[in-house]
């Protein structure tokens, strides 16, 4: 099939506002197929908060405006013929010392970026810098508003979250992964940017969901998002089992859902509702994992949650936040520690060992995206003054602001496989910046208005998991 749409209802346990846990019981309705989807027209929500807010060229949510239905996409199918496919390089072979039956000898590293004026994401080679395809998420153009994405720690996945139309969408990197939905022994699919499929027809987007607890609203719609690393198959040198976690308005007023998907199909395992979110009014707005599988997750100037995944009933530790800190993009260190880039505020981290906030000092701005390299550096974008920060995570302290050739709204940051640091900005471009060496930065123009965060690479997950043996 080349995409499912994942439909999920059910009872669910309320958790309390301080810590919570749920059990759910759940069905799903999977259509298989081109995709067909009906919704019905939301309002946008009012911007919250102090500062830039959300979405538009400076920063704020569109206020007012209605959206459209989704519709039903049936176009033609143009087939490209593959000779297999390359898979993700894990840079390990199974027990034996044997080869993992030439499919993993093929070293790729990709950047996903949504065009949230679109309804699109680009993929975008990171060594090349040529944009490889470019893939529809919803059938409602822009309506759907993409926003943040999340990457699987092999590569091989990513999911774009549509604020719009409370869906989430799932893309495959690689011809492997595709599903051949018309049995024509060819996978039908993106060649680039000037070879967008219709709605339903590109076999590399593998699933779709709409998520049906969600309380309409672009406000309210999915943002924090995170994969898990999964588990290790040394017969195969692949992951598996791996899991998406990510957040969205509940039906109860003011309450957050957090809800797990199976990776693989979009299937809905688990939900929990948190009563009494505070985020200014908006869903979970940031996530990223820890080196113990625990998603975390930030409000929009409000409050942190850790996703407790290893228990049994999975629980949520809530954890508030000074005033000072106005949290906007958000990462999680090796050590575990979560990072918070405010606007307007500091950059800070919660030590989790001392149960203390710690904020950089001489770091206050109207800060956006943040992202940790290969060498414990934070990166991070920077609104006013227009820039890019870095600092040392280890010591906690402000290395240097970094001035770009082109600066509008830098809104995104992710690192690549190689350690490159990669800055969306939401004016149309995109910069890779080598960390020894910012001056040399390369400026790629990406098509569309961004307004992207989380891990765009993978990388954030790389980072605080091992590597596979």
């Amino acid at each position: 099939m080349a995409v499912c749409l994942l439909v999920a209802c059910g009872d669910d346990n309320r958790a309390d506002s301080s810590v919570g846990s749920a059990t759910v019981t759940m069905t799903a309705t999977i259509t298989v197929g081109p995709i067909t989807a009906t919704g019905s027209t939301l309002t946008e929500g009012a911007t919250q908060g102090t500062g830039p807010t959300e979405g538009t060229a400076s920063g704020g949510d569109t206020d007012g405006t209605s959206e459209s239905p989704p519709t039903t996409s049936n176009g033609s199918m143009t087939s490209v013929t593959t000779q297999g496919g390359p898979k993700f390089d894990l840079g390990v072979t199974p027990d034996g010392g044997t080869s993992c039956a030439g499919n993993m000898d093929i070293d790729e590293s990709f950047i996903w970026i949504p065009a949230t004026s679109h309804g699109h994401v680009s993929k975008i080679n990171t060594r090349t810098l040529v944009e490889e395809g470019r893939y529809l998420t919803g059938p409602s153009g822009g309506t759907e508003d993409v926003s943040r994405t999340a990457v699987s720690g092999d590569g091989r996945f990513v999911v774009v979250n549509a604020r719009g139309t409370g869906r989430s969408t799932a893309v495959a990197a690689n011809i492997a992964d595709c599903i051949d939905a018309n049995g024509d022994g060819q996978i039908t699919t993106s060649t680039g940017p000037a070879d967008v499929k219709p709605w339903g027809t590109d076999e590399c987007v593998v699933w779709t969901i709409l998520h049906a607890n969600w309380s309409g609203g672009q406000t309210h719609g999915p943002r924090g998002i995170t994969w898990t690393i999964g588990d290790y198959d040394k017969a195969t040198c692949t992951y598996k089992n791996q899991k998406v976690w990510l957040g969205f308005g509940a039906m109860q007023a003011g309450a957050a859902n957090f809800v797990r998907l199976d990776g693989a199909t979009g299937l809905l395992e688990q939900s929990i509702e948190a009563a009494g979110w505070n985020g200014s009014g908006y869903a979970p707005y940031g996530g990223a994992l820890d080196p113990q599988d625990n998603a975390w997750f930030t409000g929009l100037r409000g409050e942190l949650a850790r996703v407790n995944t290893s228990e049994n009933p999975i629980t949520i530790t809530r954890i508030p936040q000074p005033g000072n800190i106005q949290s906007y993009g958000m990462t999680v260190d090796r050590n575990g520690n979560p990072w918070m880039a405010g606007c307007s505020g500091p950059v800070s981290t919660y030590d989790v060992n001392s149960g203390q906030w710690i904020s950089v000092a001489g770091a206050n701005a109207c800060h956006r995206g943040m992202a940790i390299d290969h060498n414990d550096h934070a990166w991070v974008a920077s609104n006013g003054p227009c820039g890019l920060v870095e600092i040392d995570v280890t010591t906690r302290t402000l290395v240097a602001f970094h001035n770009l050739a082109q600066c509008s709204t830098p809104i995104g940051v992710s690192v690549d496989v190689d350690g490159f640091v990669w800055l969306v900005d939401q004016a149309g471009w995109a910069w890779k910046i080598d960390p020894m060496n910012v001056g040399a930065m390369q400026n790629i123009p990406v098509e569309g208005n961004h307004y992207v965060y989380s891990d765009m690479t993978g990388g954030q997950l790389k980072s605080v998991t091992p590597p596979p043996g």
